[in-house]
This record gives C-alpha cells, sequence and structure tokens, in this order.
C-alpha cells in the first residue's frame, strides 16, 4: 500500500503538505474529505497532474476517522503507520522522502530557527487569521446571524499586530525566513495569510515586504500549483449561496453561535 494523505484543501494545514508534498514530486494517493461534508464543501479543485486528485465521498470521511485517532485532518497513512497534525506529516515527509536540506535544515541553528517559527505561528498568525473565514462565511451561513463587524475588527488588529510582528523578526531583510531559500516555516506561513484574503481581508494590501515575499514563495513552489491549492480559499464566499442540509445545520449553529460570544 502506498501513501495516502487525507486532506481538505480549505484547510491550510492541509494546504501546506498538499504543496509540499507536489513541489518534491512525493508519490500519495489523495484522498479528498470534506469538512461540511456533502452540504457546504461541494466544489472541487479544477484537476491537474501529479497526485491524484480530490474525489468527494462518505469513504475518505470515515477513512480518515479511522486513520487519525482526532478524528480530523491532515491525516496520513503509510502502509500500516498512520499520522496525525500538520508538523508531524511535514517532519515524517521531510525525513522519509530526503527532501532538499533547505526544507528543515540540517544546520542545528538553522533548523532551530523553522522551529521557532513554527512555535510562534500557532499562538499568532493560526490564532486570528482562520477566524476570518469563520466571521465573514461560516457564521452568518450557519446561524443566518449577520456579520459581526466589532468581531472581525478585533480578529483582524490581534492578525496585523501579528503581521508587523512576522515582518520586523522574522522576516526582516530576508528573501524568506531563515535565508535566501524556502523552508517548511515559510509554507506553514503563507497558506495561513490565504485564508483572510480568500474571504476579502487582503492582509498583503500596503505590505510591499509581505508582498514580495509571497511571490517569492509563489516562484519556489510554482505559481500554477500555487493557485491550484488555493482554488477553493479564494472562491469560499461562493459557499454563502449554497443551501445547509437541516441536520448539519442544527449540529453546527451552536458551535459558530458560541464563537460570537
Amino acid at each position: 500500500m502506498g501513501l495516502e494523505l487525507y486532506l481538505d484543501l480549505l484547510s491550510q494545514p492541509c494546504r501546506s503538505i498538499y504543496i509540499f508534498a507536489r513541489t518534491n514530486n512525493i508519490p500519495f494517493e489523495f484522498k479528498h474529505v470534506e469538512l461540511f461534508k456533502d452540504s457546504v464543501l461541494g466544489a472541487k479543485p479544477a484537476a491537474g497532474s501529479g497526485a491524484e486528485q480530490p474525489r468527494a465521498g462518505a469513504s475518505n470521511s470515515e477513512g480518515a476517522g479511522k486513520v487519525s485517532l482526532l478524528k480530523k485532518v491532515p491525516a496520513l497513512k503509510d502502509g500500516d503507520f498512520t499520522l496525525a497534525e500538520c508538523t508531524a506529516i511535514l517532519l515524517y515527509l521531510c525525513r522519509k522522502y530526503s527532501t532538499p536540506d533547505h526544507w528543515y535544515p540540517s544546520d542545528i541553528q538553522k533548523r532551530a530557527k523553522v522551529d521557532e517559527y513554527i512555535s510562534w505561528h500557532q499562538a499568532n498568525m493560526r490564532a486570528n487569521a482562520p477566524k476570518t473565514m469563520w466571521l465573514k462565511v461560516l457564521i452568518p451561513l450557519f446561524t443566518g446571524q449577520p456579520q459581526p463587524s466589532e468581531k472581525l475588527q478585533e480578529v483582524m488588529d490581534g492578525l496585523f499586530a501579528s503581521l508587523k510582528h512576522f515582518e520586523e523578526r522574522f522576516l526582516q531583510d530576508k528573501a524568506f525566513i531563515i535565508g535566501n531559500e524556502i523552508s517548511l516555516a515559510d509554507l506553514v506561513a503563507v497558506v495561513e495569510l490565504m485564508q483572510p484574503v480568500g474571504v476579502g481581508c487582503d492582509v498583503f494590501e500596503d505590505r510591499p515586504r509581505l508582498l514580495e515575499w509571497r511571490r517569492r514563495v509563489e516562484d519556489a513552489v510554482g505559481r500554477e500549483l500555487f493557485f491550484q491549492a488555493h482554488e477553493m480559499i479564494l472562491n469560499v464566499k461562493e459557499l454563502r449561496n449554497i443551501q445547509i442540509d437541516p441536520q448539519l445545520k442544527e449540529h453546527l449553529a451552536p458551535v459558530f453561535m458560541k464563537m460570537l460570544k
């Protein structure tokens, strides 16, 4: 049995794994899991070359639950071996497939800088960037409530503070986070920042240094692959017109309502 990756490309950790595997020509079977199965995520990304393209169906959703004890994506299955959590999966792929050193350098200090960013990322970038999609798309979709502007402003204020810190501390005047070549840190960062872009909050606007860094990342992984991986998130506002299954809506609406408090 070959490598299987259970992913939903609306998820930024899933996109980082997808881009990394495709960039490094890692052979895998794409198991498309719909986070809001059969109701919200009906659109599929356009077919591309390389790995098998996403396909919907209950088998993949159920399979992900069996692969990951945490019952969430991303999840990896390699023969009898299973693994969850984005960072763990990225590092496993680095090591198993001996990917180029710049992704996770053998130099102990450069590697520590990648670790430093990824640790900081979880409590900073990731604390706010995903909430833009919740507030602008998912909460109105599931609750019928209008977008809470004061909550969105609170989220954007936190995100802008993180972006300032990112530029001044991590990026500085370098091409990439740890120097002249792309690393896992850059990939984890850029997919996170595409989440607000997809819902109309362009965090790269009026930030030329940040925009130039994003373009370098796009070039490093390949612009066609980058935008193919982000096709769903860049069209996420189309979800506003989708009819939600009543049972799913009843189940998830209370969860989203709690986010407004």
